[in-house]
């Protein structure tokens, strides 16, 4: 390990995360009543300029009135580019109760954009003696935020989640696409010529220079990785499929803009009962091996080695969470 170490961002549980716009307000009790592990009450892509007012109160109620459970609690604020911003953030942390756990920040595109938050945040807590932290949520949605994703990564104590928010970043990127998180017939790769016989038409992912780089900057900092949103609700495996590539690549949750896509992100984001069974029994043979006075460890014919033990560690410990709930 690197001398140079971050500290492990709040532990929560976050497989799926559940966009309600604040403008809807009778979509709240439903939503507390799911079984996402975090909502985000919306106040910046999901309401139109005239409602922004409205939607706000409608947020600042609902963390006061409703029994959330044991769910995590979000309110994406609009950008820093906005009027709306710092009326946002004011008015939520004075008028809002503890309840409310993270503040999710949209489109940030540097460091300085965490730091601004964190300092009015800061000065909210202080002036109403807030004794609960308030932690950040960033979605890396820029090209520009994608280029300084590791200085944003450590901008701020309060830094919990990086999310990818793939359809602001294609249009800021300039991708050639219309979707929200799904693939492209066009980027793909064709074999080459041999002889007559037909040529095959290899598909790629576009997203995944994208997401890789930002689940190495969330894990570098300790944080944890979202994957954002997949635009078509009625394609269940299309979801499934780019869920199971993010958690491939590390990610702990993916974003549901529906929410026939919950129970989805939490089957794809949770670890396979076959995958737990067998990190334990590499944990209990490294225990025995420990008794016995053994410094290798083996199981099924195979080696274990220290980054094996690791991985075994984080699947049990993420399992234990899960049913903790």
């Amino acid at each position: 390990m690197s001398f140079t170490t971050f500290d492990q961002a709040t532990p929560r549980l976050q497989r799926s995360e559940l966009a309600v716009p604040g403008s809807s307000p009778q979509l709240f009790e439903k939503a507390a009543k799911s079984q996402a592990d975090v909502v985000f009450l919306d106040l910046e892509d999901a309401v139109a300029p005239d409602q922004k007012a409205l939607a706000r109160k409608n947020i600042i109620g609902a963390i006061n009135d409703i029994d959330w459970g044991k769910k995590t609690l979000t309110v994406r604020i609009n950008g820093l580019d906005t009027h709306y911003m710092y009326r946002d953030v004011i008015d939520v942390i004075e008028q809002a109760s503890d309840r409310l756990d993270m503040i999710m920040i949209p489109k940030v595109g540097t460091a300085e954009d965490v730091y601004a938050v964190d300092m009015l945040v800061s000065q909210c807590e202080q002036a109403m003696g807030r004794k609960k932290r308030i932690g950040f949520s960033l979605i890396i949605e820029t090209a520009l935020g994608m280029a300084n994703i590791d200085a944003i990564a450590k901008a701020s104590k309060r830094n919990e989640a990086l999310h990818f928010g793939v359809a602001d970043y294609a249009a800021s990127t300039r991708a050639r696409t219309t979707n929200i998180g799904g693939p492209n017939p066009s980027y793909a790769v064709l074999t080459d010529q041999d002889g007559d016989a037909p040529r095959q038409l290899h598909w790629g992912d576009m997203w995944h220079y994208a997401l890789a780089r930002m689940v190495v900057a969330a894990r570098a900092h300790g944080l944890r990785p979202i994957d954002g949103p997949f635009g078509d609700f009625s394609d269940a495996e299309g979801y499934r499929a780019a869920a199971r590539r993010a958690a491939v690549l590390g990610c702990e949750g993916k974003w549901a803009i529906h929410p026939s896509q919950v129970a989805l992100a939490n089957e794809i984001m949770s670890p396979p009962e076959a995958e737990v069974a067998k990190a334990k029994r590499i944990l209990e043979a490294m225990e025995q091996a420990r008794k016995d006075g053994k410094g290798a460890v083996s199981l099924d014919g195979r080696l274990i080695d220290i980054a094996s033990i690791r991985q075994a560690e984080a699947l049990v410990a993420k399992a234990d969470q899960i049913a903790a709930g």
